[in-house]
């Protein structure tokens, strides 16, 4: 069982930036689908984008994308969410996800991803 740690959340004004990482031990994210979602507290968590195995194709929500670019390091086995131009409702706690894919899809259900980091804290004020 692999291990998904999240890190780089903070406090930000509207408008500026931060870039999450998300570092994976015990397996390697270039075999995976990996995620990253939101959740504030008492909804639904939300999916923000993912990349397709080997860091394939990215896809991103309608509400994050041309502000959020998800990228990777392959070789340090990371993730990474640039997140610019941020606004006030992009304020939730992020988590970095992993599934398998299933033949080439890995889609943006949470139900589906397997392996979860804890989260880290984005607030923006505007």
């Amino acid at each position: 069982q692999w291990q998904l740690a999240e890190s780089g959340g903070g406090s930000v004004q509207a408008g500026g930036s931060l870039i999450l990482s998300c570092s994976a031990s015990g397996d390697t994210i270039t075999s995976h689908c990996m995620g990253w979602f939101r959740q504030i507290p008492g909804t639904e968590r939300e999916w923000v984008g993912n990349s397709n195995p080997n860091g394939g194709r990215t896809y991103y929500a309608d509400s994050v994308r041309g502000r959020f670019t998800i990228s990777q390091d392959n070789a340090g086995n990371t993730v990474y969410l640039q997140m610019n131009s941020l606004k006030f409702e992009d304020t939730a706690m992020y988590y970095c996800a992993a599934r398998r894919p299933f033949g080439t899809y890995c889609g943006g259900d949470p139900g589906d991803y397997t392996d979860w980091g804890r989260g880290t804290q984005v607030t923006v004020s505007s």
